[in-house]
């Protein structure tokens, strides 16, 4: 693409995605939900974000004529609520230096600490990669105009997919690489849960059979809903189940309200998948609201109204690890943290997210205490990889390109 065709590019801000045909920014993403219009969308419109949220919507669209091409979803962020790439140490640090850390620009999917595109370009441009790339760097450099312009900290793009972390860290502005890992479920190519076991080392393939057992013992079944056998009722309960465990473990600070889980219900319910637990009377006691895409699972939210054994690992875990083999599901995300994931045949892989700092300061300790933190990740990662439960014979591909022998 040369200069003169570069030229047609003309960026906008938006502050909402109403204004945007669902069509038009569906066209731009790769399946993946969490950047899908009715998802974002319905964020704005349940007052997830905007209004008093401290997330102000500031997205960049990228237009050819009256064709849009590419899109970064993008907030105003007045805290670090809701990101998942932990930072309160980054604002001390800047509180410290005598410097602001709020306002900052993000490139995110809001509240989902899942892997995916960030920086969205028409794929009908990767037959033709010089304007693809030109896209994806324009909307970059427009992404890091607005920090100046807006008088913000910096520009953090969290959780972008493998492809798009390379093709940001090069991209010639001052930008600082974190990495971390997540835990996520593999599929092999498994007939069944059995066929799953089969890798483990001995004692922890009987002690997944046992949770198993007790939680069938107690009385307990786990069914899948999905797409439209999905009722009203059970967005009801999945809320109820949602809202609780908030009130448990983050002091009633919810992020997403009743309204939003309506509008993702009535506009892609085909991309939702339930799995409910139910006692012996065959009422719903403990349920998850988890999302796919064409390849992937992606569990979200957990909640129950009883205290039973392994009933969380059956719900979250084993009944999905079910369904993906059942159903050919390559991989499973079941968001960040637990340990305990590990221990169930969930395997640690990189994350990424990439900061440019405005501060110059601020970039270069950042820059020597992200050089440490990377070291440390990866030498935990390989640790696990060899002392991990499965006996896994071929080689393990880690997203970061290298690979170890499992």
């Amino acid at each position: 693409m040369n200069d003169s065709s570069r030229l047609t590019l003309r960026i906008e801000i938006a502050r909402t995605l109403s204004g945007i045909r669902a069509e038009q920014w569906d066209a731009l993403t790769d399946g993946n939900p969490f950047v899908s219009w009715a998802w974002l969308e319905a964020m704005e419109r349940a007052g997830c974000v905007d209004g008093t949220t401290g997330w102000v919507s500031h997205h960049l669209l990228a237009w050819e004529g009256v064709r849009l091409v590419g899109a970064i979803p993008a907030y105003l962020k007045f805290h670090s609520y809701g990101e998942f790439v932990y930072d309160w140490a980054w604002a001390n640090l800047a509180d410290r230096l005598g410097e602001p850390y709020y306002p900052k620009l993000i490139a995110a999917s809001p509240f989902s600490p899942v892997t995916g595109p960030r920086v969205l370009v028409s794929p009908a441009l990767l037959s033709e990669p010089m304007r693809y790339h030109a896209v994806f760097q324009a909307l970059l450099e427009q992404a890091r105009s607005a920090v100046d312009e807006r008088r913000c900290t910096g520009l953090h793009v969290l959780f972008p997919d493998e492809a798009q972390h390379q093709l940001i860290e090069p991209s010639g502005a001052r930008w600082l690489t974190r990495v971390a890992h997540q835990y996520h479920w593999h599929n092999r190519g498994y007939r069944d849960f059995e066929d799953f076991l089969e890798p483990f080392r001995s004692h922890r393939r009987k002690e997944i059979r046992r949770e198993r057992r007790i939680v069938r013992d107690a009385g307990f079944t786990v069914e899948a809903v999905s797409g439209s056998d999905i009722t009203e009722e059970m967005i009801d309960q999945v809320y109820a189940f949602y809202s609780d465990t908030t009130d448990r473990y983050m002091g009633g600070h919810r992020y997403l309200s009743r309204q939003f889980f309506g509008l993702v219900h009535e506009r892609m319910p085909e991309a939702i998948v339930l799995f409910l637990a139910r006692n012996r009377e065959s009422e719903v006691v403990a349920g998850t609201f988890n999302m796919r895409s064409q390849d992937r699972l992606f569990g979200r939210y957990w909640g129950s109204t009883v205290e039973a054994p392994y009933l969380h690992f059956e719900t979250c875990f084993y009944a999905m690890i079910d369904y993906a083999c059942a159903h050919g599901y390559k991989v499973i995300e079941p968001g960040a943290g637990g340990d305990h994931k590990y221990a169930r045949g969930f395997e640690p892989v990189r994350t990424f997210s990439t900061h440019y700092m405005a501060s110059p300061r601020m970039h270069m300790v950042l820059a020597q205490h992200l050089a440490r933190e990377r070291e440390f990740v990866s030498r935990e990662i390989d640790a696990m990889v060899e002392h991990s439960p499965l006996r896994i014979k071929e080689t393990i591909q880690l997203p970061d390109g290298g690979n170890v022998e499992g």
